[in-house]
């Protein structure tokens, strides 16, 4: 029989998916939550809102025994879920039911069941006799494009916290991922000049342009997929480009004056990412001096809306070899979907995904996750409390200085 959670977990992550943190609303009720567990055990976390107050992102420090806050390892995992508008669930999406061996809510997978078990395991964690610091680091809006983080990030770094490792829970199926592509959205707005359609010389066609600014996104994709760079430790080994909304006009005998395209790039390591959006933006000008030649009112705008760097963690750095020592699946394996993690290898800490469940469930209807990942994911914390705690008669892992990894072989 596959391993099951503890009831004490279930009913941690079921709290959790009660809360509807989907993006566009607030977050603060399950920081309420969270915070209220944090002090029942002695944690006293620290909140670092948005700038409207709206949102917020949660850091909390276990310190060493020694009461050093620096170093240790990082557990990371966004509170935010994707909507459920128009899927056709079977039933509440933030209701949760176990069906099967599989709990079903929206962010049973991505990524609620992370975070509900660290908060079981929080007396465990309080309790041992740690020789480093644990660090909890719960944002907001992830789903939109890792926009918390960066806050969050930013104040570990401001402390001085030093991590020498961080753990990103997203949905892996407990493998140990160390590399993901970068996740980068825009919006081009062309502001034409609006005219009856049978006076085409006194008007600015922006749908026009806007279409050939679509031509020019998909012929880079087209020169990625065809001349690389590849990597094929990813599903798709090349860097996507994508155009996926476009509007504009009012009728059909009119010349449309405003036209907007949404397009995103999902980029290798090896690809300069901030020479790639220059690329784009330097078409979108050239596309605005065009249509200011015919009428200098006319123009284009280009919007980053999100851009959250990739990661690419080195198969010998010592997260990776601990992650396995904990109980993650060694692979070689990288995704194509975007993680917070990129944000904590910017800023010099070594990272990770490793969670529970598939992310080939997340943001689905009847998102599920099976019950023996979380139990897998219950076993992966307490071997980390295990090695990072001097309680137990198991030393912790050798500082990042002189840690030999023991598992490149199978990463």
């Amino acid at each position: 029989m596959p391993a099951q959670p503890a009831e004490a977990t279930i009913a941690e992550i079921n709290d959790l998916i009660t809360f509807d943190t989907t993006s566009r609303g607030t977050n603060l009720p399950l920081i309420d939550h969270v915070e209220e567990r944090f002090t029942a055990v002695g944690i006293r976390p620290r909140r670092i809102p948005n700038a409207d107050g709206t949102k917020a992102n949660l850091l909390a420090t276990l310190p060493a025994a020694d009461g050093s806050t620096t170093g240790g390892i990082v557990l990371s995992g966004h509170t935010d879920v994707v909507p459920v508008d128009g899927q056709d669930w079977s039933s509440d999406p933030f209701a949760p039911q176990i069906r099967d061996g599989k709990l079903y809510a929206r962010g049973s997978a991505d990524m609620k069941s992370f975070i509900g078990v660290i908060l079981a395991k929080l007396p465990e964690l309080t309790a041992a006799n740690l020789t480093e610091p644990i660090h909890l680091a719960f944002s907001y809006d992830e789903e939109i494009g890792c926009v918390g983080a960066i806050d969050l990030v930013d104040t570990i770094t401001e402390a001085g916290l030093a991590p020498r490792g961080c753990i990103v829970g997203e949905p892996s199926s407990m493998r140990a991922i160390r590399g993901h592509k970068s996740m980068n959205v825009f919006r081009v707005d062309f502001h034409g000049i609006a005219a009856h359609s049978s006076l085409t010389p006194e008007g600015v066609n922006s749908i026009a342009y806007a279409a050939e600014f679509v031509a020019f996104v998909h012929a880079v994709a087209a020169e990625f997929r065809e001349e690389g760079p590849f990597d094929e430790n990813y599903v798709v080994p090349f860097t996507t480009v994508t155009a996926n909304t476009i509007s504009g006009g009012i009728a059909v005998n009119t010349i449309p004056a405003e036209a907007s395209v949404q397009f995103e790039f999902r980029s290798l390591g090896s690809v300069d990412q901030k020479a790639l959006i220059a690329r784009f933006r330097a078409e979108a000008d050239r596309l605005g001096m065009q249509m200011r030649s015919f009428n200098a009112s006319a123009g284009v705008d280009f919007t980053v809306e999100a851009a959250a760097p990739g990661c690419e963690t080195p198969a010998d750095a010592d997260i990776v070899s601990l992650a396995a020592g904990w109980g993650a699946v060694a692979t070689d394996d990288k995704v194509t979907y975007g993680t917070e993690a990129g944000l904590f290898t910017n800023a010099g800490i070594p990272t990770v995904v490793c969670g529970p469940g598939d992310i080939a469930q997340a943001h689905a209807p009847d998102e599920f996750i099976e019950l023996e990942q979380i139990a897998a994911c219950e076993s992966f914390i307490d071997n980390l409390i295990t090695d990072l705690s001097g309680t137990a008669g198991t030393p912790a892992a050798p500082s990042a200085s002189t840690t030999t990894s023991t598992a490149e072989d199978g990463i």
